[in-house]
């Protein structure tokens, strides 16, 4: 009889924290994209087929990687990255860009700062003390940042939209450009309904001179158990006809013809801020091998390339430097 009460009472326990943690974000009110093309039995898909489960001897292999020695995953020591110079970052009349390490980029544009999927939190994870731990400090922290103009996300997995580093920036930033049902999240952890605006595929919207447009990933979304394809998952496009500057984000995405049809669209670009990392062949349709980063910045018709998803976490089972020596 006591072991099944403390049974039931654990479940509810871990019921509630699921629940009201904070972390885990809003719920969006999912009737409302019954209208988006990208949206079908109640649930946000992908452009192609997209299959994400993995066999039993998939895990087997994993479970057998991840006990192997000689991968060096993270790097031997901390690393300490160079300090955001934020004097000259925020003076200089051409484009800038500084990378935060992972996905974390700061762009300066036509005197706008931008910021795109800010993670400066320890660990990508619902709770700090726990999961996936950066092994390079940020180069600046979430209280040392300016005035952010605008916030980019690309979708809501944690090492993409961190609920730490949100709260800090929330007094902070005009706005935040986030993909269709994320808005929630922001909300519960306090950004104003004023501050949020969310798009779909192939919407665009005008900003204080710039064009930021929302275009397609091939990945998935959720933050708890039971929220997979809840909200959409999306890239980014920025363009500057101040500048005559073009730039793209992939967020997350395996490869797909989303690339070519965006290149079309919006190319050529003069930069492109692409995933390399955190891939396997167990998981290939949701994240590129580092080849399929170069073939995505050709069809994109890119100018230069800048690998991204590496350098703070260790999400998968290669080499940490794996994916840009490849």
């Amino acid at each position: 009889m006591w072991f099944i009460l403390a049974a039931l009472v654990f479940v509810a326990g871990v019921a509630a924290f699921l629940r009201f943690y904070p972390s885990f974000g809003g719920r969006s009110v999912r009737a409302q994209w019954a209208s988006s093309a990208n949206f079908k039995k109640r649930i946000f898909v992908n452009q192609i087929t997209t299959p994400m489960d993995m066999s039993p001897r998939d895990m087997v292999s994993m479970l057998r990687e991840t006990m192997r020695r000689g991968t060096l995953r993270r790097p031997v020591k901390m690393l300490t990255p160079e300090k955001v110079r934020l004097d000259a970052f925020l003076a200089a009349k051409e484009p800038q860009l500084v990378w935060l390490g992972h996905s974390a980029s700061l762009i300066r544009l036509e005197g706008k700062t931008l910021l795109l999927d800010p993670m400066l939190s320890k660990a990508a994870s619902p709770v700090q003390f726990a999961g996936p731990k950066r092994f390079s400090k940020p180069p600046i922290s979430a209280e040392e940042l300016p005035h952010i103009d605008a916030v980019l996300i690309s979708h809501d997995h944690y090492d993409h939209l961190d609920y730490e580093t949100i709260k800090k920036l929330r007094a902070k930033t005009t706005k935040f450009f986030v993909p269709l049902g994320v808005a929630a999240h922001l909300q519960r952890w306090g950004v104003q309904t004023s501050q949020i605006v969310e798009l779909d595929w192939w919407d665009s919207a005008p900003f204080e001179g710039l064009t930021l447009a929302c275009t397609p990933a091939r990945h998935f979304s959720g933050r708890g158990l039971n929220d997979r394809f809840k909200t959409l998952w999306c890239s980014w496009v920025i363009e500057s006809p101040g500048t005559k500057t073009k730039l793209f984000f992939s967020g997350d995405t395996g490869y797909g013809p989303h690339f070519k049809q965006i290149g079309k669209k919006y190319g050529p670009f003069d930069l492109t801020l692409l995933e390399c990392g955190q891939y396997d062949k167990r998981w290939a349709n949701i994240h590129m091998q580092p080849e399929q980063t170069f073939t995505a910045f050709q069809d994109l018709r890119g100018k230069r390339l800048m690998p991204l998803h590496w350098g703070a976490f260790s999400l998968a089972l290669h080499s940490w430097v794996d994916s840009v020596e490849r």
